[in-house]
């Protein structure tokens, strides 16, 4: 279901369908299993002090383990959890806050040392209200992806309706809402400046200035949806993977910037 290099050692962590995560050492092989409910382990993330892991599920669970012991540390379920299956995890830069994301079209944000849920960031859908008898709209969001900034106390959140929400972690409050016309698919944050970038299902990357909510640039060259993308680490490269059957470069360095 997804996978994560370790930080700092040469180990790899992967979900897989029947709920289970398995951690590699590269190359000798050695492996260990954290057992999860028996439904698939849908995202996950290793934090940031290389000791532990976050995981989501798809029955709404989450679970931060202990990556040494092979023991999990915290479990949130019921109204800790989500209503439905988790879609994407992230970790502030020194893994006291995670963030989750999930079907249900909420975002939590949670202490990782207590395993406490600390706010919840509900969407309101801006998606026409369907006709009575016809509840298909209502389903049609979901948070796709989100992460933290590492320059000011911000979060992003990217939604399958086209919303980019940009929330303010010390008011807990909505600071931008910056609208796609298509669904979100990934979103990245620049690892030095408060410049979040998207792909969406149009085909198109965009980078958004966080503190205005305004787009910066928009690059274009795909005919289908980009799948997933990432940026190198000075900002100067975004490589692209599409539904087109093609991966793309695109140089995004500016003089200004």
């Amino acid at each position: 279901q997804w996978m994560e290099w370790h930080p700092r050692a040469h180990v790899l962590l992967a979900g897989t369908a029947d709920g289970n995560s398995w951690m590699w050492k590269i190359p000798s092989g050695d492996c260990k299993t954290f057992q999860g409910p028996a439904c698939p382990a849908t995202c996950g993330r290793i934090l940031p002090d290389g000791k532990r892991a976050v995981v989501g599920y798809e029955d709404g669970t989450l679970r931060i383990w202990d990556l040494k012991q092979g023991t999990s540390l915290h479990v949130l379920k019921g109204q800790d959890g989500h209503q439905d299956p988790l879609t994407c995890v992230a970790s502030n830069q020194d893994g006291s806050l995670i963030m989750t994301g999930s079907v249900d079209c909420h975002a939590k944000l949670i202490n990782c040392n207590t395993g406490k849920v600390v706010c919840v960031f509900k969407m309101e859908s801006t998606a026409p209200k369907p006709p009575s008898g016809e509840g298909e709209e209502i389903e049609s969001n979901s948070v796709e992806s989100l992460g933290f900034c590492n320059v000011m106390p911000l979060a992003a959140v990217g939604y399958l309706d086209g919303t980019l929400a940009i929330y303010d972690l010390s008011t807990q409050s909505l600071r931008h809402k910056c609208q796609h016309e298509s669904g979100i698919v990934q979103l990245l944050w620049e690892e030095s400046s408060a410049v979040v970038y998207t792909c969406s299902l149009d085909g198109a990357v965009r980078l958004w200035d966080a503190r205005s909510g305004k787009m910066i640039s928009e690059y274009r060259g795909h005919s289908a949806e980009i799948l997933d993308f990432t940026v190198n680490k000075d900002a100067s490269i975004v490589v692209t993977t599409s539904g087109d059957h093609q991966a793309k470069v695109f140089c995004v360095q500016r003089p200004d910037r």
